[in-house]
């Protein structure tokens, strides 16, 4: 009851943050961008992201999850409705300043999803439980992907294109008033008894007194574990939205699939199916193989992203191509709700696990700036032949930094030894 709401409205949150990337090459025939024009209005975007998630994940921490995750469901559905009604209206005069604008404002709103959804959850699983719930976590991100990529396509290819803004913004207010009535941030709240979670915090003596600064420099942002998974993070970020954000162009220019085939539908499909699995893959190994460490299997994943997306770009074949994406995703998406969703738990605490979360995913989002403006103008000089290469160097550094936390855990004081076998390639 307090988890499957939370989660669907995470999933229409991506709804109304990647239609921008569905309607991308709608837009950039329409209005004639380059694709460094058209990465202008998505790195806005994620540099508001990142900056937001950053500062809000303090206010998150202090708020609790559920009014966070209810501000965001106000402002990201406000902000949707309003770039649809735009394009309704005939916009065409300023489009990359007014939608680096608007796309920016819709993200600073849909920061407060990830952290909502940490905080919550950070009070209801023990850390023992929490790589599976890394890969719950998994799920909702594919489910948004599906409501976003599948669900969108279907909506580009059957209505004005401009509906990938507006429908969002109805689906985001529906689950609005479903958290308003049913959403609980602690068990207490719900007829349970809250308990000892076992993270970083979990045995502090003032764990439910107000985060503070001096809190945050001694056990957070000095914290060598926590820097390390962040630079794993921003790698992370560049190539989750490397993929994502340029697929749709990719897969219309080099292999000519268009919204609603048959094979976009593979892909997108492969997108939500992808992640599932690797989310639930990752959770699993973690818990069951490795302990409950997550640098491990991050680092497994890692190197299944260096191979598969190097033969995303090799391939001529559109059919193997189209089920490729979906392989991607899988170790991609493995990675980010292992880090992102469960670290961020395990090393900031129930006291802190928004801040930590936030910290994280705006690292993650600054690399993903990167994808837009730069990457774009990339592809623009050298073409979709150099795309995967220039994406996959950040799976490698990300995998270098995993050995370096290889043993870390809850309440360790340092960052552990690497494995000594790892030790020679560490250095």
């Amino acid at each position: 009851m307090n988890w499957f709401p939370l989660g669907l409205t995470y999933a229409t949150f991506y709804m109304g943050r990647y239609n921008l990337n569905v309607s991308s090459k709608t837009m950039i025939d329409m209005f004639h961008f380059s694709k460094a024009d058209f990465g202008i209005i998505a790195t806005a975007g994620f540099w508001t992201y990142a900056l937001s998630v950053i500062f809000n994940g303090p206010l998150a921490d202090k708020i609790g999850g559920k009014k966070s995750i209810l501000i965001g469901a106000v402002g990201a559905a406000v902000f949707n409705l309003i770039i649809g009604l735009l394009f309704l209206g005939e916009w065409q005069t300023k489009i990359i300043v007014g939608m680096s604008l608007l796309y920016s404002a819709n993200q600073f709103f849909q920061s407060f999803g990830a952290l909502s959804v940490v905080k919550v959850n950070s009070y209801w699983f023990h850390v023992k439980e929490r790589g599976v719930f890394g890969g719950i976590f998994g799920i909702m991100i594919s489910s948004g992907y599906l409501l976003a990529y599948t669900v969108g396509g279907y909506i580009l290819s059957h209505f004005p294109w401009f509906y990938v803004f507006i429908i969002p913004s109805g689906a985001i207010l529906i689950m609005f008033v479903i958290d308003l009535f049913i959403v609980k941030d602690k068990p207490s709240q719900a007829g349970f008894e809250d308990f000892n979670t076992g993270d970083a915090t979990s045995n502090d003596e003032d764990k439910d007194k107000p985060l503070d600064w001096a809190y945050l420099v001694k056990k957070v942002l000095t914290n060598p574990i926590i820097i390390t998974i962040a630079i794993a993070e921003f790698c992370t970020g560049f190539v989750r939205q490397g993929l994502l954000l340029w697929l749709v162009p990719f897969l219309s220019e080099v292999h000519h699939i268009a919204p609603d085939t048959y094979l976009f539908n593979v892909a997108t499909l492969g997108i939500t199916i992808g992640g599932i699995l690797g989310g639930l893959l990752c959770g699993f190994l973690s818990d069951r193989v490795f302990q409950s460490r997550r640098a491990p299997v991050a680092f497994i994943f890692y190197m299944g992203q260096i191979i598969f997306i190097l033969l995303l770009g090799w391939t001529t074949n559109a059919s193997v191509a189209a089920y490729l994406v979906g392989i991607c995703c899988m170790w991609i998406f493995g990675v980010h709700g292992m880090l992102s969703g469960t670290a961020s738990m395990d090393f900031g605490g129930t006291k802190a696990a928004a801040t930590v979360a936030g910290m994280l995913d705006g690292i993650q989002y600054l690399a993903s700036g990167l994808t837009g403006f730069l990457l774009g103008a990339g592809l623009d000089k050298f073409g979709w032949p150099a795309w995967t290469f220039m994406i996959v160097p950040f799976s490698l550094i990300g995998s270098l930094m995993m050995i370096r936390v290889w043993n870390a855990k809850p309440g360790n004081p340092r960052v552990p030894d690497p494995p000594e076998s790892l030790t020679g390639a560490a250095h």
